[in-house]
C-alpha cells in the first residue's frame, strides 16, 4: 500500500495520494496532476506559515492580520461613541437652557381675534434693568430709567402655506387704543399691564391672534452678542450717543455686546427717529440669528453652550409658548437674515403725529388694515405697502 504522503526528490514537495478518497474531497485547488488522475503533487515551497495555499500569503489565522483588525474595530467603536456623545450634547444643551427660561402670563382674557391661517408671534425687546449690576448699568448706559418699557415690538408671522416668513416692526411710539385705557403710545401698554396687556393691545390694533410671546431683556441683548464673539453689523452712518453709550463710525464692523445694544437703542442720532431704530432692530436680530446658526457656533461645543445659556438667561416666554414655537421664531429670523423672508415696518402716515402723549407715530389705517388682512389670510407677500413715513 502506498503511504498517504511520500517525499519526492525535493524536501519541500510532497505527493498526496487521494485515490481512495471519495470524489471531490481532499483535493487542493493548487494541486498539480502527476502520472494518473487521482494523484496530486502539492508544492509548498516558499510559502509563508499560515498560507491558505492559494498564493495569497495570508490566511484566516495569519497572526499579522489580527492586531490590524482589532485596531480597526476599536477605532470604529471610538468614532461611534464620539458621534453619539456629540449628538447627545447637541440635544442636552437646548433642553437644559429651556428649563432655565423665565415664564410670564401673556395670554389676554376676554374676547380675542378669531384664528387665521399661519401662526403669529410677538417678539419684544424690553429695556428692563432687572438683574443688572450698577457696573452693567453704567456700561450699557442704563442708569436713569426705572421700571420696564419696550424698546422694540416685532410681529412675526410663520406661514402654513409655504410662503416666506414675515417680521413686521410696530414702532414703540405707535399711537393706538389700549384696552381699558385711552389711546396712547403702544409701549405704554407694557408699562400699564405688562406682557398680557401688550399682547391684548397688539391683537386689538392688528386683528391678528398672537400665539406665542418671546421677550429678550435689556442685559440679554449684550450677553447674547458677547457669547457669539460679536455680531457683524453695517452701521449706516456715524453714531455718537452718550445716552446709549456708543460712538460708532459708519461702515461694516463687528460689534461687541454694549455697542450692539447701543446700536439698537439709539434714536437721537437717527434722522428717522423711531422708524430708523425699528429698521436697525430687525437688522440686529437677523445678524444675531445668522451668527448663532453658523457652523462656527453650532460646531464649537463651548460657543454653542455659551450662546444657549445666554439666551436662556436673557429670554422670557409666555407660559403657553412651546419650544417648537420659540424655535419657529428663531427660524423665521434666520430666514430673513438669509434673504428668504420679508422684513418691514407697518405702513405709516405720520411719523411725528402730535398727541397728548407727545410726538407719536400714526399708522396709515387703510394700508395697515389691508396688510394685516393679508397676513391673517396667509397670503404671499413680496413687499409691505409703504406709507408716508417709510
Amino acid at each position: 500500500m502506498t503511504p498517504p504522503e511520500s517525499r519526492t526528490g525535493d524536501d519541500d514537495a510532497y505527493v498526496v495520494d487521494t485515490r481512495r478518497q471519495p470524489s471531490g474531497r481532499g483535493r487542493s485547488s493548487s494541486a498539480t496532476a502527476t502520472s494518473h488522475d487521482d494523484a496530486y503533487v502539492v508544492d509548498t515551497r516558499n510559502r509563508p506559515a499560515g498560507s491558505r495555499g492559494d498564493g495569497s500569503g495570508a490566511g484566516p489565522t495569519d497572526p499579522a492580520r489580527r492586531p490590524r483588525r482589532r485596531k480597526g474595530r476599536l477605532i470604529a467603536l471610538l468614532i461611534g461613541v464620539l458621534v453619539l456623545a456629540w449628538l447627545a450634547f447637541m440635544v442636552w444643551v437646548p433642553y437644559n437652557a429651556w428649563t432655565n427660561i423665565t415664564r410670564v402670563d401673556s395670554a389676554p382674557s376676554g374676547d380675542r381675534p378669531t384664528d387665521g391661517k399661519g401662526t403669529n408671534f410677538l417678539l419684544i425687546g424690553s429695556d428692563s434693568r432687572q438683574g443688572l449690576t450698577e457696573e452693567q448699568k453704567k456700561l450699557y448706559g442704563a442708569t436713569n430709567a426705572e421700571g420696564a418699557r419696550t424698546d422694540s415690538i416685532i410681529l412675526v408671522h410663520v406661514s402654513d402655506s409655504g410662503n416666506k416668513p414675515l417680521i413686521i416692526s410696530l414702532p414703540r411710539d405707535s399711537y393706538v387704543p389700549i384696552p381699558g385705557y385711552k389711546k396712547n403710545k403702544i409701549n405704554a401698554a407694557y408699562t400699564f399691564g405688562g406682557p398680557k396687556l401688550l399682547v391684548a393691545t397688539v391683537e386689538n390694533a392688528t386683528g391678528l391672534p398672537i400665539k406665542g410671546y418671546l421677550e429678550i431683556g435689556f442685559g440679554g441683548f449684550a450677553s447674547v452678542v458677547d457669547s457669539l464673539g460679536g455680531v457683524d453689523i453695517c452701521v449706516p452712518f456715524n453714531m455718537k450717543d452718550p445716552e446709549a453709550g456708543i460712538d460708532l463710525k459708519k461702515g461694516c464692523q463687528t460689534l461687541n455686546g454694549p455697542n450692539a445694544l447701543g446700536f439698537v437703542r439709539t434714536r437721537h442720532t437717527d434722522p428717522r427717529g423711531d422708524l430708523g431704530r425699528a429698521d436697525r432692530q430687525r437688522q440686529f436680530l437677523s445678524a444675531v440669528m445668522k451668527k448663532a446658526m453658523s457652523p462656527s457656533t453650532v460646531l464649537v461645543p463651548w460657543k454653542y453652550r455659551s450662546f444657549a445659556d445666554s439666551m436662556s438667561h436673557g429670554l422670557t416666554l409666555g407660559q403657553d409658548t412651546t419650544m417648537g414655537e420659540a424655535i419657529a421664531i428663531f427660524q423665521a429670523m434666520r430666514s430673513v437674515s438669509n434673504g428668504d423672508g420679508l422684513s418691514a415696518t407697518v405702513p405709516i402716515s405720520d411719523p411725528n403725529y402730535t398727541t397728548y402723549a407727545g410726538s407719536s407715530v400714526k399708522w396709515d389705517s387703510a394700508k395697515a388694515t389691508e396688510l394685516f388682512r393679508m397676513i391673517k389670510d396667509d397670503e404671499s407677500l413680496t413687499a409691505v405697502p409703504k406709507g408716508a413715513g417709510n
